[in-house]
């Protein structure tokens, strides 16, 4: 009898993990949706919060997949994005040994290793849109500019459909900065 070998599935799993009101339920929506309404591709989304509305913990976990996806929770994720330091100490232990970790510089202070993409998201949003409350969006763009999981016109198109009406410029020139700070911390 000859061994068959099956391809195992591509699957990759992000964590966005910060505060309640940063709005990263929201950014794991979108990047879920992107994957698949926009790059045909499988994904879930899973979230977990505290009991306060905002400035608890908060965590969206996004799982895409080439196939059907059978465990929609993130085992060791890919990549992690840290908006708050504790979701960096909550979070840090989950990431894979060689995985994107993208931390927001002015919100995090301690960092448990070198190996990480720091970037001043915050900051960003509120200096070049004029608004703080779209980091989220600028953080899908890092996300997507470092790891490609979906295209970029996917997350676009994501964005621009998800969004509150209304929020549409404002949440593309948002995601438009986050490809460009993603493109320069790639070099």
């Amino acid at each position: 009898m000859t061994e068959q070998s099956f391809p195992l599935p591509w699957r990759y799993e992000v964590r966005l993990s910060g505060l309640g009101g940063q709005g990263l339920m929201l950014a794991g929506r979108l990047l879920a949706e992107a994957a698949v309404h926009y790059d045909g591709k499988y994904a879930t989304q899973t979230q977990s919060y505290g009991p306060e509305s905002r400035g608890g913990d908060s965590r969206s976990d996004v799982v895409i997949s080439d196939q059907p996806i059978d465990y929609p929770h993130v085992i060791k994720a890919d990549l992690i994005v840290a908006m708050s330091q504790m979701a960096m100490d909550r979070n840090f232990y989950t990431l894979k040994h060689n995985g994107i970790l993208i931390v927001d510089e002015d919100m995090v202070e301690h960092i448990p290793t070198t190996m990480a993409y720091i970037a001043p998201i915050t900051r960003l949003a509120q200096e070049t849109v004029g608004r703080a409350v779209v980091a989220n969006v600028v953080a899908l763009g890092v996300v997507v500019s470092l790891c490609e999981v979906v295209s970029r016109q996917a997350i676009t198109n994501a964005v621009l459909n998800g969004v509150p009406a209304g929020t549409e410029i404002l949440n593309r020139r948002a995601l438009e900065e986050g490809f460009r700070l993603g493109e320069q911390l790639r070099r």
